[in-house]
């Protein structure tokens, strides 16, 4: 994607839509000109059917900025999310996506927005993640979709959903890394203070920054592991850097950043083979070995874990 804000990217928010969700949207994909990287990233506008749009359980109302129609010119659509799925979505929206879809838009729906999604006929035979609590009401109204209900997110291609609400974020920079690599979304990542390591069962891959250091932090440890990628690090050798037993150096991973070491220096190896792979300066066996994760097959294999696509597959995503 070239640099700039030329990406349109058109939210739709409409009655009783979780401002949660919309807010995360408009941190990651609204905004102006984001000082650490230099340019803006995507154009948002705010679309809904009405002028004045009430928010869930009528907390408050907001003013759209633009109008459904605005979907017609939109690269990515971000679906309404809504509390009482029951409720079906208006007509007019979901011919408006179905044809955003056959005309090759991206479509993401955030938490509920699945249902959306689904109710348009735009996730038959495809992938989707929903909120847990929902798993077994969407699979009863929706049997062709394929719902994953032990991930974050699920990246189908065109069409990408997230679980319950703080997994908007998830998602979002996961699309931003997608659209301007794993440099760019670790800043923002950062700029949103998204700390927490959320892997679960989930097969795609966000970065996640460091948690700052203070008192007895895990920071000082971490920090000397990503200056060491490349070396051979054992959990012995993290235990001994935080000054702990290997046992307290596992339950303080568990508490700081809900992982294991091990699958932490995993993250971190994938993350910084991302970025080598972004500089386009050296071989696939060249960045294994950098980025310490060994051989080429290996770096393929948890490529395929933890981003969901091939290094050679990546590569071309920011070659051309």
């Amino acid at each position: 994607m070239p640099q700039g804000s030329s990406h349109r990217v058109v939210l739709v928010v409409d009655e009783q839509s979780n401002p949660f969700e919309v807010g995360c949207a408009c941190e990651i994909f609204g905004g102006p000109l984001r000082p650490e990287i230099g340019f803006p990233l995507y154009d948002l506008r705010v679309v809904a059917p009405r002028r004045s749009t009430p928010m869930r359980d009528a907390l408050f109302s907001i003013g759209a900025v633009g109008r459904l129609d605005e979907i017609d010119r939109a690269d990515t659509v971000i679906v309404p999310n809504r509390p009482y799925v029951e409720t079906p979505s208006r007509p007019v929206l979901l011919a408006a996506l179905r044809r955003a879809h056959q005309r090759g838009a991206r479509l993401v729906g955030l938490c509920t927005g699945a249902f959306t999604l689904a109710e348009a006929g735009l996730l038959d035979g495809r992938r989707a993640a929903v909120h847990w609590n929902l798993a077994d009401e969407f699979r009863q109204r929706f049997p062709a979709v394929t719902l994953e209900p032990d991930v974050l997110f699920v990246d189908d291609g065109d069409v990408l959903t997230s679980a319950g609400s703080a997994a908007a974020l998830d998602l979002g920079l996961h699309i931003v890394r997608l659209d301007h690599g794993a440099e760019v979304a670790n800043h923002v990542s950062r700029r949103l203070v998204f700390a927490a390591y959320r892997d679960g069962g989930q097969r795609q891959f966000v970065e996640r920054p460091m948690p700052p250091a203070a008192g007895q932090s895990l920071a000082p440890a971490l920090a000397w592991a990503q200056q060491r990628l490349d070396e051979p690090i054992t959990v012995a050798d993290l235990a001994r850097r935080a000054g702990l037993s290997a046992g307290s150096l596992h339950r303080r991973f568990r508490a700081e950043l809900g992982t294991t070491p091990l699958a932490w220096l995993t993250v971190e190896r994938v993350t910084l083979a991302c970025r080598l792979i972004e500089l386009g300066d050296h071989g696939l066996e060249t960045v294994a070995h950098r980025s310490g994760l060994g051989t080429g097959a290996n770096m393929r294999a948890l490529f395929k874990r933890h981003v969901g696509v091939s290094p050679a597959d990546y590569r071309r995503r920011f070659t051309g």
